[in-house]
């Protein structure tokens, strides 16, 4: 019999410390939320919202080789996925081909092996990139990743006007909750206003920046500090760019932000309302931006991986789709949800499949496409929108009084108050303050895991023994002129961006580029203050 748990214990406050109370009237003091599609966007970003147009189902997926990634990708379209997704092994997200040292036993587990300009035709075979999205969840190496991809459609004829799509670029939150950074933030801050700058010119349809919360979620933040950490990165990559001698409204309308979705339902409902109201207000009135697609809060959503429980996997379903319709009801523009398996391995093709689904069927059977914004005007959420926006201002104050987010970065504030929340709310779930079903609550005896994803240990030698022999087919002179370009432009204040191009197309694989950058800029060793 499973356990039964003590009588019913009502929380007094939620996870961000917001008071709860047992019923809500109208909000005194409510701000204006204004009407969809106008100023400041938070009841949605488009007045038709999905009655207009769907959100993007955009499954996040890469595993093994290009070539069964490919596979995978080709399998979740036919199952109507709207858009894709890439994900990346950690040698490729640390700028390390997949035969250097660093990269053994980690190539193909986490993500897909890109290493040279033939892995990324593999990787976009028969993916028609003038007709599908494509995002790249990279981060410290992204505009070589975008480079590949324009070499790729280069090779096909593609005109660059025609690609959308999406590279994460936001290297400040690997400081902060991932880890993939390689380089220190001033020369990654180039890299990103390169990437900027050089989309803003020549792939206008293509967002060179997606600043995530989702990792600073996962990571351990509270709602709060989600919106407010992130919202601080934003306006860092803003003064970047205007440092740069970038037109902020030549790129503010290009960048797009990426969500989590944690458990607590009505609160993340807030929480994307109370950050596209916080945007608005930022890109205009610290920013003097008055175009309103500069001041659009465009985003994507994944359901939260960290809620994922080992313990009934099946429950991870109920959790997913509770995480998604969340996203929906706050207006996002793309969705990835997770499958019931991730807390033990990547998802299963069967998995990935019931993932999809799971978006298909909120968007054509519940109905709640058929409205725009269907909570307004609901007391608790506006109420929890107030408190959200009140106390993530206040957040974003502190930040700037530090000397914004590098500063706050560098000195390891922004991850201690995150490792305090993580803390906090991990100690709340062992004293069963915080029930997880299935975990701390209505417990069972372990059952066995489902069928999981492998990544045999073939992938490594093949892989290793494919860019071999893709650098000893090249013209090894070309790269080697190619990957002197690079030098000198790293060392002055060109554009790297052209120069990332060519060098791929000539043959330069993403390591030696890379390699390229860390002899210029240097590499980064965090300073999180921990005792």
């Amino acid at each position: 019999m499973a356990d039964m748990p003590e009588e019913r214990r009502v929380r007094e406050s939620n996870g961000s410390g917001i008071p709860l109370h047992a019923a809500y009237d109208a909000v005194d003091g409510a701000r204006d939320l204004g009407k969809p599609g106008e100023f400041p966007f938070a009841r949605g970003i488009y007045p038709t919202m999905y009655r207009g147009r769907l959100w993007t189902m955009r499954q996040y997926a890469g595993f093994a080789t290009a070539a069964e990634s490919n596979a995978r990708y080709r399998y979740l379209l036919a199952r109507g996925q709207t858009g894709l997704s890439v994900a990346f092994d950690l040698p490729t997200q640390l700028g390390y081909d997949s035969d250097a040292p660093q990269a053994r036993g980690e190539v193909g587990k986490v993500g897909v092996a890109i290493d040279s300009v033939a892995d990324m035709e593999t990787l976009l075979d028969a993916i028609p990139l003038d007709r599908v999205t494509i995002s790249m969840t990279i981060n410290a190496p992204a505009a070589i990743l975008l480079a590949l991809l324009l070499a790729v459609a280069r090779r096909r004829g593609i005109p660059y006007r025609t690609l959308g799509g999406t590279i994460q670029n936001d290297v400040l939150k690997e400081y902060v909750a991932r880890g993939t950074y390689i380089y220190p933030p001033k020369p990654s801050l180039r890299l990103v206003t390169d990437a900027m700058s050089y989309c803003a010119s020549q792939v206008p349809q293509w967002n060179p920046i997606s600043i995530s919360g989702y990792h600073i979620r996962e990571a351990g933040s509270t709602a709060v500090e989600e919106i407010a950490f992130t919202l601080s990165n934003a306006k860092a990559y803003l003064h970047a760019a205007r440092e740069a001698g970038i037109a902020l409204e030549a790129v503010a309308p290009r960048i797009s932000f990426f969500w989590n979705a944690h458990n607590d339902f009505f609160e993340e409902v807030a929480k994307f309302r109370a950050a596209r109201y916080l945007w608005a207000h930022i890109v205009r009135d610290e920013f003097g931006c008055t175009d309103p697609a500069s001041q659009r809060l465009r985003f994507h959503t994944q359901t939260g991986g960290s809620t994922l429980t080992a313990q009934e996997p099946e429950n991870n379903v109920v959790r997913v789709t509770l995480q998604a319709l969340a996203a929906v009801l706050g207006g996002t523009q793309s969705l990835h949800t997770n499958g019931k398996d991730e807390a033990f391995a990547l998802p299963t093709q069967e998995s990935a499949k019931l993932a999809l689904r799971t978006q298909q069927i909120i968007a054509y059977e519940s109905g709640v496409a058929d409205v725009v914004d269907p909570l307004a005007g609901s007391y608790y959420v506006e109420s929890l929108t107030n408190a959200l926006i009140e106390r993530a201002e206040t957040l974003v104050a502190e930040v700037d009084a530090i000397g914004g987010a590098v500063a706050a970065i560098e000195s390891g504030w922004m991850q201690r108050r995150i490792a305090d929340s993580a803390y906090a709310a991990q100690q709340a779930i062992e004293r069963g303050d915080a029930r997880v079903v299935g975990v701390n609550v209505f417990t069972e005896n372990a059952s066995p895991p489902p069928p999981l994803q492998r990544i045999d240990e073939r992938v490594e030698r093949e892989q290793i023994e494919r860019v071999r022999a893709f650098r000893a087919s090249r013209d090894a002179a070309a790269v080697r002129a190619c990957l002197e370009a690079v030098r000198r432009a790293a060392s002055g204040s060109e554009n790297l961006m052209p120069h990332f191009v060519e060098s791929v197309d000539a043959g330069a694989t993403l390591g030696e580029i890379s390699d390229v950058l860390r002899e210029a800029f240097g590499t980064y060793r965090s300073n999180e203050g921990f005792s």
